[in-house]
């Protein structure tokens, strides 16, 4: 209702009720004003019902919610179930053009301020979370092992001789399946043994370089958060490396905007060297729905010019998830959570020393690893692979997720 509707109001309903509601509505509408004048992610959470009446006044935005809309082209906007229009608050064209997953669409004015709000407000928790200098990022429909791949296709356009990715080992199938869907050859370089740590190899990565020639290396792929007794690598060394012979980098920080430490680890390695791009899942580090990633990156250019590689439209689900969560917590909520999860952390590690002292077995010392615990299962005997599926297998039946055994190996 606007001001006018108010007026015509007062001649039904006392003028004092009527204003009194019309000081109501401009509370919302306050919020809302200084979320599209700051661009930044509120300090405290939105109630439910600002969030709904935001929700539903840049629908009415779209064109498919025109009132007496006549849509004659091949994507108008049309849903057969209200279900589901209710459950996408009826933003149903989607973010970006068929050029640019960043784009505004003429027809979806609504849906395409939601996309470059998430943007924003995304782009501000990572500066809180600690990559204070990032300069651009965007949120993309799809989860971590695809959004590396659209990376790494960008980079292709750059470097047309490289054939490698240089990627120190890390165990996970789909950091491996990005580079070989975007065409190119992973050089596997393993890890050093350190105390009970498995560490970069440094002196390798830089051997493999000088052994390929940095022009037939497409990028160095990095990885912040990971398994114990894994670590996250040594970005800054990294970094460092990639800028002293002109190669791209590469990080996979999936989920690391939790940690403090890895956001440090990027900040400092783009500080001291090269890093051109961090890719981090939506459902890991914001708690929404799996499907989503934010690419980001420390120059403007070469992030836009990965959201032009994406073909085609695309889903504005993940976008509208993080938005919703993110305007629900506010920036004190998200600091909160972030905070509740060291200390979860510090306390898991106490009891998992206490319970592995006991069994004899021992907690692994991996103080570079902020998100992961490992400990030894010797106790377990000569059928070790088998009883250590079995142990897995006893945890989840007893609703018990999460620690599967390269976890507690």
């Amino acid at each position: 209702m606007n001001r006018e509707s108010f007026a015509a109001g007062e001649r039904l309903v006392s003028p004092a009720y009527v204003r009194q509601g019309c000081e109501a509505r401009r509370s919302h509408e306050h919020l809302v004003r200084l979320l599209l004048e700051k661009g930044k992610c509120p300090e405290d959470g939105w109630d439910e019902s600002t969030l709904e009446l935001f929700l539903h006044e840049l629908a009415i935005m779209d064109s498919n919610n025109f009132l007496g809309n006549c849509g004659v082209g091949e994507r108008e906007g049309r849903v057969a179930s209200a279900l589901v229009a209710r459950r996408h608050y009826r933003f149903i064209h989607g973010i970006g053009r068929s050029g640019d997953i960043s784009a505004v669409q003429p027809k979806a004015a609504g849906s395409s301020l939601l996309n470059k709000i998430t943007n924003s407000l995304v782009l501000d928790i990572i500066k809180l979370a600690g990559v204070h200098t990032v300069t651009n990022c965007f949120v993309v429909p799809m989860a971590t092992g695809m959004s590396l791949t659209l990376c790494f296709l960008t980079l292709r356009h750059r470097r047309p001789k490289a054939k490698y990715i240089i990627w120190p080992r890390i165990d996970q199938k789909s950091c491996f399946k990005s580079m070989i869907t975007a065409g190119f050859e992973p050089v596997v370089i393993e890890n050093v043994l350190e105390g009970d740590e498995l560490r970069t190899d440094l002196e390798a990565v830089e051997a493999k370089v000088r052994e390929l020639g940095p022009d037939h290396i497409l990028c160095v792929h990095s990885t912040t958060s990971c398994f114990a007794p894994r670590v996250p690598d040594r970005l800054e060394e990294l970094a460092v490396i990639c800028a002293d012979y002109g190669i791209p980098h590469v990080v996979n920080n999936a989920y690391g905007v939790q940690s403090s430490k890895c956001m440090h680890l990027i900040q400092q390695g783009a500080r001291v060297g090269r890093i051109d791009a961090f890719v981090q899942s939506l459902d890991k580090n914001f708690m929404v729905p799996v499907g989503g990633a934010i690419i980001a990156g420390f120059n403007d250019s070469f992030i836009q010019e990965i959201s032009k590689m994406y073909p085609g439209r695309a889903s504005a689900s993940p976008s509208l998830d993080v938005l919703i969560t993110l305007l629900s917590l506010g920036s004190n909520g998200y600091k909160k959570l972030l905070k509740e999860r060291k200390e979860m952390f510090s306390y898991l590690s106490s009891q998992l020393k206490k319970l592995s002292e006991t069994y004899n077995e021992r907690l692994l010392h991996t103080p570079h690893n902020p998100i992961s615990l490992a400990m030894t299962l010797k106790t377990l005997g000569e059928d070790e692979d088998k009883a250590v599926t079995q142990l897995g297998s006893m945890l989840f039946t007893r609703q018990v997720s999460g620690a599967s055994p390269p976890c507690i190996c």
